[in-house]
């Protein structure tokens, strides 16, 4: 698959309402440019790409909105709504992260490392305002050893 058609392939698979087959977002992702850490910069409201994976049921639970990149070392994974509508860093996760280039399934790019978990967030270009992601880490990471898939999209 080439970048332009797993670019298509995004946008299609981004608002099917689910379960979308994991094997199909892993072509995508594979096919997908990397993008560097200083790219990640700034604030991103974030999505779930639908595949029926547990891990949505604690971002809703968590009021997740996305991710926050101040700089390399300072990395917010959680940015929720608190009750009254305001966004705060949750510590759900036992702390914050850090940016990192990692190579994941042969390519260099982009990746958030949390502080307090053996979890990585690996990141792939989709354009200029966006960007599709894999949790990948340990096993609780995992739902039937399958991935979680989210995207970002630039505030």
């Amino acid at each position: 698959m080439t970048n332009a058609e797993a670019r298509e392939r995004f946008q299609q698979y981004r608002d099917v309402a689910g379960p979308i087959d994991t094997a199909l977002l892993d072509a995508v992702f594979d096919a997908l440019e990397p993008i560097t850490c200083e790219s990640m910069f700034g604030a991103w409201k974030g999505g779930e790409l639908k595949t029926g994976h547990k891990g949505s049921h604690a971002l809703k639970a968590l009021k997740w909105h996305g991710k926050t990149f101040n700089s390399r070392l300072d990395a917010k994974p959680l940015m929720c709504y608190d009750e009254q509508g305001k966004l705060f860093s949750s510590q759900a996760m036992k702390g914050e992260a850090s940016l990192w280039m990692v190579e994941f399934r042969g390519k260099v790019s982009a990746c958030m490392v949390y502080d307090a978990q053996p979890v990585f967030d690996h990141f792939r270009r989709v354009d200029d305002r966006t960007v599709m992601g894999i949790m990948d880490g340990k096993d609780q990471v995992f739902d039937n050893g399958k991935h979680f898939y989210f995207y970002l999209e630039r505030e």
